[in-house]
């Protein structure tokens, strides 16, 4: 059995109604709308976040369930994959999960709409239930996440981050989606404020890990979805990197930037920076940085009784920094 099916086990029946109870919070009067929201449901991912909303509220109400835990988990999926479709025309990308992205069969200006149409979806199925708790929840990780985009697009072009703002872009950009599933699962099932920052902070430990480990890939020998160096030819300023240009001489630093700089198309010399990152101790520190994030993410389940939800929490931290895409 699959990491995720063996994750999603004590949930597998709550999953499977909110397959439906998702696709009918979707629902237009719009054809093509309903055209275009079958295709995306059609092709969904691993739905990781819903598991996170589920697994929580379970392990922090003793087993306990709510249709607000429901609710929550279909406000998280709409936001998240609005901020896909938008995703995916800001990068002016034409695949994702390895089929056509809307953008790409439909064009910039629908999908833009679509994009529009499953926020506002969202936002108004808390509104309408008075959710307004995990409203606010959401919408702050909303906001975060634009935030996050904004200041990485600023500071690539002088590739002046420093570890410090590279973590401050990561936290904003996707640890704060997963934070707020976390957060909202506790809120669904009437967790006390204590219990909701708790596990807001647990989403956010694992959601720092995850992008580590993502970044740790553009290094890896292994096959993966994405070819290795990606991030050095898009300029993107990871941890390796940064950790590496810090700990490196003048004129090493100087090459390195020239090379992300003016040679990032060039595959030899993409090649030549991965090997010496890799030379440099960036990979290993990389990874004890993500480790650390895992270990936090541990310790604050230990403060809860022994379940299979918190187990599946653990077996889902695991799969996180060891998983192969």
């Amino acid at each position: 059995m699959r990491p995720v099916e063996i994750i999603k086990l004590p949930i597998k029946n709550e999953m499977e109604l909110f397959e439906e109870k998702f696709k009918d919070s979707m629902l237009s009067k719009v054809p093509l709308l309903n055209r275009i929201t079958y295709y995306i449901v059609r092709r969904k991912g691993k739905q990781m976040r819903p598991m996170f909303v589920f697994l929580v509220a379970k392990m922090v109400s003793n087993g306990g369930f709510d249709e607000r835990t429901y609710r929550g988990a279909a406000v998280v999926e709409l936001i998240h994959t609005a901020t896909l479709v938008h995703d995916d025309v800001v990068d002016d990308s034409n695949r994702r999960r390895g089929f056509f992205s809307v953008n790409a069969l439909w064009k910039n200006k629908i999908a833009v709409l679509v994009g529009d149409f499953l926020l506002s979806k969202g936002l108004l199925l808390s509104i309408d239930n008075e959710d307004f708790d995990l409203l606010k929840l959401i919408s702050i990780a909303v906001r975060e996440m634009s935030e996050g985009e904004l200041l990485q697009i600023e500071k690539a072009r002088k590739l002046d981050i420093t570890e410090d703002i590279y973590f401050d872009i990561i936290r904003k950009k996707t640890a704060t989606l997963i934070a707020a599933c976390c957060g909202i699962g506790a809120a669904s099932v009437g967790a006390n404020q204590d219990c909701v920052r708790k596990m807001r902070k647990f989403g956010e430990y694992i959601g720092v890990a995850f992008q580590i480990k993502d970044d740790l890939f553009d290094y890896s020998d292994e096959k993966i979805g994405k070819p290795t160096g990606i991030d050095i030819k898009e300029q993107k300023m990871t941890l390796p990197l940064i950790y590496t240009l810090n700990n490196c001489t003048k004129k090493e630093k100087s090459w390195l930037i020239n090379s992300i700089k003016k040679h990032n198309k060039d595959k030899k010399r993409v090649k030549e920076v991965i090997a010496f990152v890799k030379n440099n101790g960036g990979i290993e520190y990389t990874t004890t940085k993500m480790n650390d994030y895992k270990n936090k993410a541990l310790s604050i389940l230990e403060g809860f009784p022994e379940s299979e939800y918190k187990n599946s929490l653990k077996t889902m931290i695991d799969y996180v920094v060891e998983r192969k895409i």
